[in-house]
Formats: structure tokens, sequence, C-alpha cells
């Protein structure tokens, strides 16, 4: 075999380069190809899990401090004035039963809420005066506001508790009596609260 010319091998030099460039460009292809599920499963699911399934359910805003369980958190539960139709006589929050953290009627208020963003933090800006009651089981926490809450402007329930131990969803709702004759209490919705593991 003859051996080979300066031209021909400069040819055989760059053709060996431009099949070695095609075989990574056919591999950062087919990789890029393979990623792109993965970017995908970053996306918000179409179907929403909750423990309560029912025509009344409503998703409420809410913020928390800390997500980690067993770590000290300040909730603020927020209700936004699209959230409630009426003055708010009574307020009423239920909890989970296997949501295993103390709940104590000193760490619990009522109040008129700044609500965070990109730019400013979730916040109590004034304390409005109520009674509140925890239920000897701690699965229910009864607000009794001084004078009618209005409809207008966002309020919240703050609370500041340890997180319970087990990881998971906890479904707490939001049940309001409005002013009147009957004493009913209609439901606002629910803030569905996500403990991460540590």
């Amino acid at each position: 075999m003859p051996p080979l010319t300066r031209p021909r091998a400069v040819a055989t030099v760059l053709g060996t380069a431009a099949c070695l460039a095609s075989v990574s460009l056919a591999s950062l292809c087919l990789t890029a190809t393979s990623l792109e599920p993965a970017r995908a499963q970053g996306t918000p699911g179409l179907l929403e899990f909750r423990w309560d399934n029912d025509k009344n359910y409503r998703k409420l805003y809410f913020f928390m401090t800390e997500t980690a369980r067993l770590k000290r958190s300040e909730y603020y539960l927020i209700l936004r004035p699209k959230d409630r139709k009426t003055a708010i006589l009574k307020l009423s929050v239920t909890i989970p039963s296997y949501f295993d953290s103390e709940i104590k009627a000193k760490n619990v208020k009522l109040c008129e809420m700044s609500e965070g963003g990109m730019l400013a933090r979730t916040r109590c800006k004034r304390t409005i005066p109520a009674t509140i009651e925890v239920a000897a089981n701690g699965k229910a926490i009864e607000i009794f506001p001084e004078r009618p809450i209005s409809d207008k402007g966002t309020i919240g329930v703050y609370m500041n508790i340890f997180n319970p131990f087990n990881a998971g969803m906890y479904q707490f709702n939001a049940l309001a009596q409005a002013p009147g004759d009957i004493p009913v209490s209609g439901v606002l919705g629910s803030w569905l609260i996500q403990i991460d593991p540590n």
C-alpha cells in the first residue's frame, strides 16, 4: 500500500474528525432527548390531591416560615377579601386528628395581614381583638372577634407552633359564621399544609 501523501493525510484526518464530531453530535442529541422528560416533571400537576373531596373545597393561601417536620414554625393562614362574601362573626379552623402538634391559645391570634410576595414577607400588621379557644383535643380553633370582621381587607390566623413529627399533607378547613338571626357556619375553604422530611 503506498504511503499517504500530505494532502491525502490531511483529508483523512479531517474526515475522521468530521466523523467523530457527527458521532458526538448524535450522542449529544440523544442525551438531550433523553433529558427532556425530566424537565417536564417540574411543571405542576393537573390533579391536586386532597383528603376531603367535596364540592365546597376551595384552596386558600397560606405561608409558613419552616416546613420541615419538628421545626418551630410560624403559620399564616390567609383569608383574602375574595375568600369571604360576608362579614365574620365567628371563625373556626378545623385541624386533622393526625396533626400531632400541640396548639395553645396563647400562641394563636387573629390579624390584619400584609400578604407577602417577591419583595416583602407575609406578616401580621395588626392584631384584631378576639377571644380564642382551642378544643381540648387540639383539633379545632374557635375565634370570636370583639366586633364582626368586615369582608374588606386581608385577614389571617397566626400560629406559632412546632411542626408535627410525620411528614405529609394536612388539610386545615376554615368555617365562618356571618352576622344574622340564624347562627350557621359556612365553609370558606381549606389550607393544604405540606410538611417535609428533614
